[in-house]
């Protein structure tokens, strides 16, 4: 099991299109700490470098949302990816 499953799993259950969580929110949810590097912008951007698998990337990915960190350093906007066709 990955520390974002939860993470993952609250994002599928969302029904809005973009959802904004502070870090301490993701932290609830995950029951973990966040590692320092989630301050990081590049450390949550799904589409950076996605060769490069990252437990927290994939688990967006696989709920359907990109993440993308605020500019204010303390939350994460997540937005739910087009629906392929």
């Amino acid at each position: 099991m990955n520390v974002y499953d939860p993470l993952r799993d609250y994002l599928k259950a969302q029904t809005r299109s973009e959802v904004v969580l502070s870090f301490e929110q993701i932290e609830e949810i995950i029951d973990a700490a966040l590692p320092r590097a989630a301050q990081r912008a590049s450390w949550w951007d799904s589409l950076r470098s996605p060769q490069e698998k990252m437990p927290q990337r994939e688990a967006c990915l696989k709920a359907g949302y990109i993440a993308t960190r605020q500019a204010d350093g303390k939350s994460v906007k997540f937005k739910r990816m087009p629906a392929r066709r």
